[in-house]
């Protein structure tokens, strides 16, 4: 078929993830939170009618108490989100979704009784609230069925090709196939060699071979093609990519597409000439004095507010296993610089002896306090004073002894530039994995945080910090 004369037609470019702050939030999760702080709000003033049976009411309290509408919104969409309500993963399941509704309902009114106790000034009456959360629950109820039989929210948006079969490829199909809700329909691959249409890969497989991108993207109506390729001198075909790219179609690179969708960079066949060509790792004087700034000024009032906290919990060490109740251990920090890191000290004295190890689930050298401290994140409570010192951030790596920094440096390709941020008190690979207790485990947990340098930025670190104040209320993570 002459290149001259094909055409794409009814194609949907770009309609699952929206980029926000460095990373990519799904068109959903925006859709549900803007149209649930609307239910907030309509529950609101139809509870006020309801109960006063007079427009004038609602009237006033449209124009003239607005304010009081915006907190009440806020807490309830705060209690929506810490019970998982916007983790689509997490509600695919109607009786979890239900169940975590009137949960979060409840939270709210809780929530809202005890500010209201603090505050009496932007306080809603009671009876109000009463009425609008039933009207509340039965507004997202149904919108959120609404929503689940809508095929338009979920069908596959795009179609997706993969140009080769390298092991990038296979990873991100694997990752796009256990995600339905990304939207993603992965077609098939197109073979380097051409000639292996029948060999086994993973479903959905081979198409055909590379010479045929433009033929199978017509036919197959595709949306987007992945380039995968392990070898890619006098494989790729350039003049087919120019001519879709050239008619809109959206061409990516495998390690681009699997950072847009899993928040991580993938190190697998990773190629140096990636990471210089993309965008990000750009370190501005004035972002990096603004985060310091914020690290003295938060890091100065969470001393001041969990100072009480942190008396109990020295008390409680101290009561079970003596002194010492602080554990001191060197760490690496910005530049590779070493520093004493300050903890709760949740093991057995002299535990710490000898070649540092990994802490494992059910670790017996953790004390009874120390599990506890450990699930809330307590123990990490002392490292605000190496914050105020300059020698950590609130945000960024965490920071490794330099024995595991030497073993992980021989392991991991580029793992030393998590040295080149300070580390930090909590981080992105906090939040979205689980504690690294192996090398593999630590070589995840790194590509979060190669991808948290790469777009290192103000709305990101505010977000880590949400996201973890969500991880220690759970007691997420922790071993």
């Amino acid at each position: 078929m002459a290149t001259s004369e094909f055409k794409l037609i009814h194609r949907t470019y770009g309609q699952t993830l929206v980029r926000i702050g460095g990373h990519y939030i799904h068109r959903k999760t925006l859709l549900l939170v803007a149209s649930e702080s609307l239910f907030i709000m309509t529950a609101l003033v139809l509870a006020i009618g309801l109960r006063a049976f007079d427009l004038s009411a609602v009237h006033y309290y449209i124009t003239q108490q607005w304010p009081r509408f915006i907190c009440v919104t806020a807490v309830c969409q705060l209690a929506f989100y810490y019970n998982d309500l916007y983790d689509l993963r997490a509600i695919r399941k109607r009786s979890f979704l239900f169940a975590r509704i009137l949960k979060s309902t409840g939270v709210s009114f809780l929530s809202l009784t005890v500010l209201y106790y603090v505050l009496p000034s932007i306080r809603v009456e009671r009876g109000i609230l009463i009425l609008a959360a039933p009207i509340l629950v039965a507004l997202m109820i149904g919108w959120r069925l609404t929503m689940e039989m809508h095929k338009g929210f979920s069908r596959p948006v795009e179609r997706v090709l993969f140009l080769g079969t390298g092991a990038q490829g296979i990873g991100l199909t694997r990752e796009m196939m256990r995600a339905p809700e990304l939207q993603y329909k992965v077609v098939g691959f197109l073979d380097e060699g051409g000639e292996a249409c029948a060999k086994p890969l993973v479903s959905p497989g081979i198409l055909g071979g590379v010479s045929q991108l433009e033929e199978i993207v017509e036919t197959e109506q595709i949306d987007r093609v992945v380039i995968s390729l392990g070898e890619r001198r006098g494989v790729m075909p350039i003049q087919q990519l120019a001519e879709l790219k050239l008619q809109g179609l959206p061409i990516e690179d495998a390690h681009s597409a699997y950072e847009r969708i899993t928040g991580r960079i993938m190190l697998e066949q990773l190629q140096p000439s990636w990471l210089i060509l993309s965008d990000g790792f750009y370190k501005s004087r004035l972002l990096l004095s603004v985060k310091r700034a914020v690290d003295i000024m938060v890091s100065t009032v969470l001393i001041l507010i969990s100072l009480p906290v942190m008396l109990l919990t020295a008390l409680a060490i101290f009561l079970e296993s003596g002194t010492p109740v602080l554990f001191k251990q060197e760490r690496i920090g910005l530049g590779g610089r070493t520093f004493q890191m300050f903890k709760f000290r949740s093991m057995r004295q002299g535990s710490e002896q000898g070649t540092p190890k990994w802490t494992a689930n059910g670790d017996p050298r953790i004390t009874r306090v120390g599990g506890f401290i450990r699930k809330f994140r307590l123990d990490e409570l002392p490292q605000l004073f190496n914050i105020l010192r300059g020698e950590m951030s609130l945000v960024g790596p965490r920071p490794e002894v330099p024995y595991f920094c030497e073993l992980l440096e021989r392991e991991i390709p580029f793992f030393n530039q998590r040295h080149s941020v300070r580390p930090g008190l909590t981080g992105w690979a906090q939040v979205k994995y689980q504690y690294g207790a192996s090398l593999e485990e630590a070589k995840i947990k790194f590509e979060f945080d190669l991808f948290y340098i790469k777009h290192l930025s103000l709305l990101l670190d505010f977000s880590i910090i949400f996201e973890t104040v969500k991880v220690v209320l759970l007691g997420r993570g922790a071993k």
